[in-house]
């Protein structure tokens, strides 16, 4: 072999060997920051159960995972920010009910939900039916009661359309047949104050919200708007138990990454979050935010998200009325 010859294959060699640690490299995932985009505002429910995961699954595919905050319009801008995200793995949002209900209740969406793939579920949170701890109702029929001799129609927290927490309040009026009054907030916190105060007659909430001020007396709790009782508050009875069975909803908080990123990415951010989540100190970090550790893998985690489109379109149904 002449010396031309000697460099040409030696050339050759190295380009094989460069591009098959560029494929290698290229496979590696994850090889750089994820950011998981969180549809509600820094410092609530969601964003604090998020980090609760997110802070082992770093831990676990060894690279940081950015938490943004990125609230507004029920979900949608968080949504429609992540639907155009590369399907790539490093860009996912955190999911709930908004991803069914919202094409419900808007007309002008910029997203859809086909535009997303599940990952997984991680936690759900209660509600509970709250009245003021000087409140003459100690039981949800006695609410009743006291909303039908009412001169004019008592008022409830709305802290944002299209949120378990508004749907269960607008099938509680319909079951009941209430005309309840809705007073706009911008998320659950700001309700706190005014149902306290009296200036609302009832508010349902999310346990992260509630639980303090129950515990402070100064909210009580009616109902919590769940099938099952919470070990959080043992006496309290389902809404179910309390005479209104329709009026339950479920709030859970999973991930979901945009439609087309490759199913062997989508199977390592399952296997993270499922040992994630087996572990006792994510379970605890869960229920000091507010809500359960509740995983579901990606196979399951959809066949729940269809049952839960079922149920939203069945309520719409029934508020809509």
């Amino acid at each position: 072999m002449n010396l031309r010859h000697l460099f040409q294959s030696l050339a050759a060699i190295a380009a094989v060997t460069i591009l098959g640690s560029s494929a290698h490299a290229a496979d590696a995932y994850p090889s750089k920051p994820i950011k998981i985009v969180v549809p509600y505002a820094a410092g609530g429910v969601v964003d604090v159960q998020t980090r609760a995961l997110t802070q082992t699954m770093s831990e676990l595919l060894k690279t940081p995972i950015v938490v943004e905050a990125k609230p507004g319009a029920s979900g949608s801008i968080a949504a429609e920010s992540v639907s155009q995200a590369a399907p790539d793995g490093y860009t996912l949002i955190v999911s709930a009910s908004f991803l069914n209900a919202a094409p419900l209740l808007e007309s002008n969406l910029r997203w859809s939900p086909k535009q997303f793939t599940p990952v997984g579920r991680f936690s759900l949170s209660p509600s509970y039916f709250a009245v003021p701890a000087t409140s003459p109702a100690r039981t949800v029929k006695e609410f009743v009661e006291m909303a039908k001799k009412a001169p004019k129609p008592l008022q409830y927290a709305n802290g944002g359309n299209g949120t378990p927490q508004h749907i269960a309040n607008e099938l509680f009026s319909a079951e009941a047949g209430l005309r309840l009054e809705p007073v706009m907030y911008k998320g659950a916190p700001p309700t706190v104050p005014d149902l306290i105060n009296g200036l609302i007659s009832m508010a349902v909430l999310p346990s992260s919200v509630a639980y303090p001020q129950f515990q402070g007396g100064k909210l009580r709790a009616l109902a919590i708007m769940s099938n099952a009782r919470s070990a959080q508050l043992p006496d309290v009875p389902t809404i179910a138990e309390a005479g209104y069975p329709g009026a339950a909803v479920l709030s859970w908080y999973g991930l979901h990454a945009p439609a087309g990123t490759p199913q062997e990415v989508i199977r390592t951010l399952e296997a993270a979050m499922r040992q994630a989540c087996a572990g006792a100190d994510v379970k605890q970090r869960l229920v000091s935010a507010g809500g359960e550790e509740a995983f579901m893998g990606t196979q399951d985690f959809s066949a729940f998200i269809s049952r839960d489109a079922q149920q939203w379109a069945k309520a719409v149904k029934v508020i809509s009325k």
